[in-house]
């Protein structure tokens, strides 16, 4: 008799049937959960949000039950860490896992007070009470994100608002059969707010979203070594990091294959617009990037393998094709405005170029650059800092295999434009390199590396006076019209 109380569509769940409060105030982990299980047990349906503030620990989607936030509707996380399912590895707000036709849609929020809950978390572990080494001043576990979803097929996340994790906004991982279209990630409320990570996900599509985290935008990662990331679309997003744009790793042990990343914009980024780091065993390949605009960025492109972990052997690079790019670099750090924004850095380091640096003995392969023009502030001081291209200069440049990778990490390079080391079969095709004040170092330097081609490839530079290209121990470098 009391279901007859409530308006009931077909499969459509309003969230008061199950007593769940709109106040923003009563906890509502039981009674969600409640639904959630309810729903999921009748064969499926869709929990209704409407307007308020509904206010949540850790929620466990179940198969075939959608979460529909209307607008207006808030799931608000809970301040209190132990309203988390802390326990697990994989604490969140919305957390699922072995789960299949899931789905959070609507133009409601999910805000996870996230610097709230991570000070809590930092008291308890001040107290005592909860033990944590406190690396870089930030809990290295427990931090809730927002959307956890482990092992599921057939998810999709629409239209919605996430905001605000106390750790990476959304982690899919291990699930085949992905969508996030149209939604907004704001999240700079603490460290490590990647705005979403994709971990070893196959079938997946990251289709006109809006991110600005203070990390990693959208970040693709390979935890497991039997596991990789393959069929993947990455389409018209706009993103804005205190980290990079778009990214392969860091941690990439199994690998990537078969990824289109097409028509994205990048700015107020701190590191690279887009990069391919494989520093753990793991490969990149068959990799398409077309129509890349990055503006305010500290780095347009940067690809790099190495030898971090040293138990798979080094990481690999091989057939990444990247066209139709237009870059910014910034002559002053660009991501300013956050509140966590990227490190200072040691000095001494110049404006960093564009990088293919492989290793001894594992190049990066077959990498075509084609229609892209990217405009430097030039300006490099020698007096600051120098490196210049006389062979000891570049054979100073350490190799740092088991370094983290990133486009800074050797500090001042040889050239302003791009930097080329242990690369084979890399061809430019029309290709503008820009700098806006002349510049101590020539515009690219190859160095170790074999079959570089470079077509209709355009320096400018004011007053430019010397070599344009340095080579070094380099076979088959060849510039033609």
């Amino acid at each position: 008799m009391m279901l007859l109380m409530f308006p009931l569509t077909g499969q459509n769940y309003y969230a008061s049937l199950f007593g769940i409060k709109s106040d923003g105030k009563t906890l509502n982990t039981t009674s969600i959960q409640k639904a959630i299980d309810y729903i999921h047990e009748q064969g499926g349906g869709t929990l209704e949000f409407y307007v308020g503030r509904y206010l949540t620990g850790t929620i466990e989607l179940k198969s075939n039950v959608t979460l529909h936030l209307h607008e207006g509707a808030v799931l608000l996380g809970s301040t209190n860490i132990y309203d988390y399912n802390i326990e697990s590895k994989y604490t969140a707000l919305v957390y699922a896992k072995n789960a299949s036709n899931i789905t959070i849609q609507g133009k409601g929020v999910i805000d996870g007070q996230g610097r709230e809950v991570a000070y809590h978390l930092i008291d308890q572990i001040h107290k005592g009470i909860i033990k944590d080494q406190l690396k870089y001043d930030r809990p290295a576990r427990r931090r809730p994100s927002a959307i956890y979803f482990r092992e599921c097929d057939d998810v999709a996340v629409k239209g919605i608002l996430v905001k605000n994790a106390a750790f990476w906004v959304q982690i899919y991982d291990q699930c085949d059969g992905l969508l996030v279209d149209s939604t907004m990630v704001d999240s700079k409320a603490f460290w490590n707010n990647d705005g979403m990570d994709i971990v070893d996900c196959k079938n997946v599509r990251i289709t006109n979203n809006y991110v600005d985290a203070s990390d990693d935008a959208i970040c693709f990662k390979s935890h497991g070594p039997d596991h990789i990331g393959e069929n993947v679309l990455v389409r018209n997003n706009v993103v804005r990091s205190s980290a990079n744009g778009i990214k392969f790793g860091t941690v990439t042990r199994g690998g990537y294959r078969n990824f289109n990343i097409v028509n994205n914009t990048v700015y107020d980024t701190y590191r690279s617009a887009i990069a391919f780091t494989a520093p753990d065993g793991g490969f990149i390949e068959d990799i398409w990037v077309d129509s890349l605009y990055a503006y305010n960025t500290g780095n347009p492109i940067y690809l790099r393998n190495g030898e971090r972990w040293g138990d798979k052997g080094p990481g690999s690079i091989d057939n990444i094709t990247i066209q139709n790019v237009y870059a910014e670099v910034a002559a002053e750090k660009p991501d300013t405005a956050y509140e966590y924004e990227g490190p200072i850095e040691d000095l001494p380091r110049n404006i960093s170029p564009s990088g293919i640096v492989g290793l001894v003995g594992t190049p990066i392969t077959n990498v075509s650059l084609k229609n892209i023009k990217i405009i430097y502030p030039g300006g490099s001081n020698p007096n600051y800092a120098f490196r210049g291209t006389e062979p000891e200069d570049l054979d100073s440049i350490p190799e740092m295999a088991d370094a983290y990778p990133e486009f800074s990490q050797f500090k001042e390079l040889p050239a302003w434009g791009f930097y080329i080391r242990h690369a084979e079969d890399v061809s430019f095709e029309n290709v503008e390199l820009i700098a806006k004040e002349a510049d101590y170092r020539p515009a690219m330097v190859v160095q170790d590396s074999k079959n570089i081609s470079l077509k209709k490839v355009d320096f400018k530079e004011p007053g430019k006076k010397k070599k344009e290209l340095h080579t070094y121990q380099s076979e088959n470098v060849k510039r033609r019209p």
